[in-house]
């Protein structure tokens, strides 16, 4: 019976990744579709996540995010919205261990990473990928813009944050509650 059991909370772990990490790569898919969805796509393909975290652990959002991020960048025609993805998805994994970091550090912490994460991402977007719209983009761009930029997309960022810690407490609450 204990088997049985285990089978069964094995199949629903399989059965509820599979369907985030699909939901995940069709949301980012749609980016590319939908016009100026570039950060919400991703945004919202990140929120996919929340129910791994909440169920199985940061283990399991960790794989369910490298699934997604691997489909979404071999499959999403917008590859900036892949890379987003690629470059922020692992954050509900790991936002419960950030949390426990004393609360002015946990924000400059949050902030660091968001920032080493765009620098990166655009970084080799740039530079290695030459993707021609974002090259366009960023060639009319001074560095004062570039930089008002990274200030705006971390406060977004913060923001991002908060929405994820109500969207989980949410999820908690409508899970024990059935």
């Amino acid at each position: 019976m204990e088997r049985h059991d285990q089978a069964r909370r094995q199949s629903r772990k399989a059965a509820l990744c599979g369907m985030m990490a699909a939901l995940s790569v069709v949301i980012l898919c749609l980016g590319g579709m939908i016009p100026l969805a570039t950060f919400a796509c991703p945004v919202l393909a990140i929120v996919c996540l929340i129910p791994a975290v909440c169920e199985y652990g940061q283990g399991t959002a960790l794989l369910l995010y490298g699934a997604a991020a691997i489909l979404g960048l071999l499959l999403c025609p917008d590859k900036e919205i892949a890379f987003l993805y690629a470059f922020l998805g692992w954050y509900p994994a790991i936002r419960a261990r950030l949390d426990c970091i004393p609360k002015t550090a946990r924000w400059l912490v949050k902030c660091g990473l968001f920032s080493a994460a765009m620098l990166a991402m655009y970084t080799l977007l740039l530079h290695l990928f030459r993707l021609e719209t974002v090259v366009e983009e960023f060639a009319e761009y001074s560095a004062a813009m570039t930089a008002a930029l990274l200030v705006l997309g971390n406060v977004t960022f913060l923001a991002f944050d908060q929405a994820l810690a109500r969207f989980t407490t949410l999820y908690q609450k409508k899970r024990k509650a059935r």
